[in-house]
């Protein structure tokens, strides 16, 4: 039916909107609110998992993304960037040291310009009784999960502060609230993270800079590739579980987007997590 042109003007009518004029009014709204275009974020650990998964969310709300990897191993996360219709930036660096942090940096800011958001993803796990623990093992978890993401952060967010606007994402755990078992380094590791992510907040909160951090749960990537193939750890781990089921990668997409977004922009020094509802038990 088609509506007269001078509805509104007859008295007592009310303005009604159709659904059809209605979509692109929210579509605006919405991406006004967490869309990214005309912004570049940089991902470490980027390949596979959770960095390959939040790397694409990022990609898909409109920003150009910066792959970090500590080896050529990119290329599928670039191609699901592609596919999704995105521009993806491959870089291969080394988090380990603060020589190869610094190169990393000067790179990225090389061939991808100004970094905009920065996701610090990059980590790596060990599992061992404590007793059985050497300083290289202790070091190796606690300098990429911790002190990699402040030497990276300090490097990057130098310009951010210049420009009074920028987003870091720390991606800690669940372990980050708790001990969990035979995992010291990690758990430690994840504990000063969430402490430096409100420690920079305090800092550059007031410059322009959000800095906040996604705690995930247990979730079904690599890296706890055996736990969830172990029967009895798994089944007791779902348990504990409200939501009686693990977490998927993209499940992380919503809290990366929200956080690395204006969306975002009164919330510092925060610890979002996402874990089905674990920490509630």
């Amino acid at each position: 039916m088609t509506r007269r042109s001078d509805e509104q003007a007859v008295p007592g009518a009310v303005a009604t909107t159709t659904p059809a004029a209605r979509e692109p009014a929210s579509a605006a709204y919405l991406s006004e609110l967490f869309g990214l275009h005309g912004r570049t974020a940089l991902v470490t650990g980027a390949s596979r998992g959770l960095g390959a998964a939040m790397a694409v969310a990022l990609a898909r709300a409109g920003a150009r993304v910066c792959l970090v990897g500590r080896s050529d191993n990119l290329g599928a996360t670039a191609a699901a960037i592609a596919a999704a219709g995105g521009e993806a930036v491959s870089l291969v660096g080394d988090l380990t040291t603060e020589a190869g942090i610094a190169a990393l940096a000067a790179e990225a800011l090389e061939r991808c310009g100004a970094v905009d958001i920065l996701v610090n993803n990059a980590g790596t796990f060990v599992r061992k009784p404590a007793l059985e623990w050497t300083a290289a093992d202790w070091d190796e978890v606690a300098d990429l999960s911790t002190r990699s993401v402040f030497l990276l952060s300090q490097r990057l967010a130098a310009p951010m502060l210049e420009r009074r606007h920028g987003k870091i994402i720390n991606v800690a755990s669940v372990l980050a609230f708790q001990g969990g078992f035979t995992v010291p380094a990690y758990a430690a590791s994840r504990h000063a993270l969430v402490g430096l992510t409100r420690a920079l907040a305090n800092e550059w909160a007031g410059r322009g800079v959000n800095v906040n951090a996604i705690a995930p749960g247990y979730i079904d990537t690599d890296l706890l590739h055996d736990l969830k193939h172990d029967p009895r750890r798994s089944a007791d781990l779902l348990a504990r579980v409200p939501a009686g089921r693990w977490g998927a990668a993209d499940e992380l997409a919503g809290a990366a987007v929200y956080l690395a977004s204006d969306a975002s922009s009164f919330v510092h020094g925060t610890t979002l997590v996402v874990d089905g509802g674990w920490l509630s038990r």
